[in-house]
This record gives C-alpha cells, sequence and structure tokens, in this order.
C-alpha cells in the first residue's frame, strides 16, 4: 500500500474530494496496520445525518461508521477500542488533523443515555455514567464552521506540547538538585515523597496527570506567555508530538495551552463526581460552573468564537433572568465543545418543559443578533460497538 504521506497528499489536492479521506482512509489504515489483503473492489454508499463542521463528531462518526461496515463486509473482528484507534490514525494521518481520540472512542464505545468515561492515555474506558433522569444536555449549533485541521487548534496544541517539555526539564532540573542536596543529609532529612513526584514529573507523558496545585506550586510563573519555535528548538530540541510540526517563525502560546489540560482534567474528575451525588440546585449549579470554567479556559487557549461566545452569554442570561429566579431554575451552564473555534455549545439543564422552552427562546434571540437560526441537538443513541451493523442482501426476483 500506499505511505500515509502520499494519500495525505492525494486527498489534499482537491478540496471538493478531500472528505473521501475519512471514508477511504480507513481502506488503507487497515492495510498497514493490520496488514489486510483486500482482493476485490469494494463500493461504499455514504449517508450521514450528523451535520458536517458544527463541532459534533461528524469526521469521526464517518470513520468509525465505514471502518465497522468494511470490517464486517471482510470478516475481521476489531473490538470498539481498537476500531477507535485505528480511525484516529486516518483522521491523523490521512486527513493531516491533529485531533485526539476522544471523538472516535465515543462514537466506537458510547452507550445511549450514558456519558463515556476515560482517561486518553491512549485510550483506556473507566466505565460509563448514566445521566439522571432529572438532568438533560442540549446543544446549539453556532452557524460558525468548525475545523479540528485548522491552523488554531494545531497551535494550541503546539503550545501544550511546548509546556509539558519546559515542565519536564524544569522537574529535571529540580531533580537533580534535590538529589545532590539529599546525598550529604541524612536519611531523616530526605524528603522521598518529594522525590518522587519530581521524578514522575520529570518524565510526564501528559499534563492531565500533573496536579493544579503541583503546577500552581512549581510550574505556573516558570511557563513563558507565549514563545517563538525557533527559540524553544534552540533550547528544547522538539516538543515530542508526532502529528504536529513546530514553525520556527511562529510564536506559540505556551502557559493558557498548558495550563488547560491541567484544570480540565479536574474539572471532568468534578463534573463526574457530581453527576452521581444526589439531586439538588446545588448539584446543578456547580456542574454547570464547571462547564462555564472550561468555556472560557478554551476561550482563553484561543479557541473561542464570537457564535459560541454569544451563545453561552445568552445561556447566562437566562440562567440569572428574573423568571429563572422565580421558578426552581431551568439551564445552569454552558461550553464550547469539540477542538473549538466555532461549531456547538454544550448546555445542561434540569429536564423539563420550561428548560427546552427557554433553549427555544435563545435559538430565537440568536437567530435575531446574528440571522442565523441554530439547529438544536437532543437525545442519545448508541455507538458501533452497541449497534453492531446491518446486513442487507440483494433479493434476485424470481424468473417468470
Amino acid at each position: 500500500p500506499i505511505s500515509y504521506e502520499k494519500a495525505n497528499k492525494y486527498f489534499a489536492q482537491d478540496p471538493s474530494q478531500k472528505w473521501a479521506a475519512y471514508v477511504a482512509g480507513t481502506i488503507l489504515v487497515l492495510m498497514k496496520e493490520l496488514d489486510v489483503r483486500f482482493e476485490d473492489s469494494i463500493s461504499m454508499l455514504v449517508s450521514s445525518a450528523v451535520p458536517e463542521g458544527k463541532g459534533v463528531s461528524s469526521s469521526a462518526a464517518v470513520e468509525v461508521a465505514s471502518m465497522s461496515a468494511i470490517a464486517a463486509a471482510h470478516g475481521l473482528s476489531i473490538s470498539p477500542r481498537e476500531l477507535a484507534l485505528l480511525c484516529q490514525k486516518v483522521e491523523n494521518h490521512i486527513v493531516g488533523a491533529p485531533c485526539g481520540v476522544m471523538d472516535q472512542m465515543t462514537s466506537a464505545c458510547g452507550e445511549a443515555n450514558k456519558l463515556l468515561a476515560m482517561v486518553c492515555q491512549p485510550a483506556e474506558i473507566i466505565g460509563l455514567v448514566t445521566i439522571p433522569s432529572h438532568i438533560r444536555f442540549w446543544g446549539i449549533d453556532s452557524g460558525i464552521r468548525h475545523s479540528v485541521g485548522g491552523a488554531d487548534y494545531g497551535s494550541v496544541r503546539i503550545g501544550a506540547f511546548m509546556g509539558r517539555k519546559i515542565i519536564k526539564a524544569t522537574a529535571s532540573t529540580r531533580l537533580s538538585q534535590s538529589m545532590s542536596t539529599a546525598n550529604g543529609a541524612s536519611p531523616d532529612e530526605v524528603d522521598n515523597d518529594g522525590l518522587e513526584l519530581l521524578e514522575a514529573e520529570a518524565s510526564l507523558d501528559y499534563l492531565c496527570n500533573l496536579s493544579p496545585h503541583r503546577y500552581e506550586a512549581l510550574y505556573a510563573n516558570l511557563l513563558p506567555q507565549s514563545m517563538l519555535g525557533e527559540v524553544f528548538l534552540e533550547k528544547y530540541v522538539d516538543h515530542g508530538d508526532t502529528v504536529t510540526v513546530i514553525d520556527k517563525k511562529r510564536t506559540y502560546s505556551v502557559t493558557a495551552a498548558a495550563k488547560h489540560p491541567v484544570y480540565e482534567n479536574f474539572r471532568v474528575k468534578a463534573f463526574k463526581a457530581l453527576l452521581t451525588s444526589a439531586s439538588s440546585n446545588e448539584q446543578l449549579t456547580a456542574l454547570g460552573e464547571l462547564l462555564y470554567q472550561c468555556h472560557y479556559s478554551y476561550s482563553a487557549c484561543g479557541l473561542g468564537s464570537d457564535g459560541t461566545d454569544r451563545l453561552v452569554q445568552l445561556v447566562q442570561e437566562m440562567q440569572h433572568g428574573k423568571a429563572s429566579r422565580v421558578d426552581d431554575g431551568t439551564l445552569y451552564g454552558a461550553k464550547i465543545t469539540g477542538g473549538g473555534s466555532g461549531g456547538t455549545v454544550c448546555v445542561v439543564g434540569r429536564n423539563c418543559l420550561r428548560s427546552s422552552q427557554h433553549i427555544l427562546e435563545i435559538q430565537q434571540r440568536y437567530k435575531k443578533a446574528t440571522g442565523y437560526l441554530p439547529f438544536i441537538f437532543e437525545g442519545s443513541s448508541p455507538g458501533v460497538g452497541k449497534f453492531g451493523y446491518l446486513k442487507i442482501r440483494r433479493s434476485i426476483a424470481p424468473k417468470s
């Protein structure tokens, strides 16, 4: 089979045909990664109800569905997790988008009316969290086209990897200094726990494994706000990411990009714990506050947009309006989703008719302000692991 690089160039040469990389790319990945050989030609009909460019994982849905269908048609047994990782390779290497694996894992391993709890290191499922019956989620499309392959997402990813490299180098230096001091100290004076923490941070694989208090205590003030690619490469050689390339002439935001995954991981864990706590107004308020924090952290990275910010603001106005204060409360928080820079805003609220009415009111307010009527995403469905596949056989009419 041809190389990933050649496949990427082939699909990129005609923008009107680039979408085919998400479908045909699955064939090449199966050939290269699983050594699958296809003896006959393949005809595929692609039909998707997941709208493109709205930050709701349309590319992952097409990749996972395509690879699942091809695997079923050729008798290949691929677990949902492995399927997701293979589909990520399609997007990273053939499409050329430096995405993570979250979208593919959700499309492959998700279940209806449940949230998928996972650790992307690279793709470990912790479990499924049932959405309590009194809580509901909506998606509101901003109308601003989102692309994970865009320059903004890639530059923020590079900034995050730069931050990780600087943190590792700083931890390594501190560790060496601590070891030198420890060599001349008595056993009672040596802080072994502190040394173990520095050892872990000197070999940090993922920023989200760094706790917020350690980040603030040791590294927050040492990270540069931004850094020129050339300066970084001269000092650190590389940033350790295989799917992005540093532009020597470009300046990258480092602090905001590195801080986001550290705090986002904490917010996600808190969100999961809150979902399983007792039902109360305080629970909904805390869940909403976490979404707001996620949104503004992403915006600080440069991944926001006027449209998504406007939608989040409309949710806030609805939440704190006089009508909501009189009622039990309906909407509690919102955040940008996916790779940012447009796309869809996720809203959390009370599962009641009044909440749905407020969502429709936000839809109309947004249209009045922008001229665009947002699409509202509701409901839930299973991933391919639960759904499986349908086999359609062509029936041949009997001869008369």
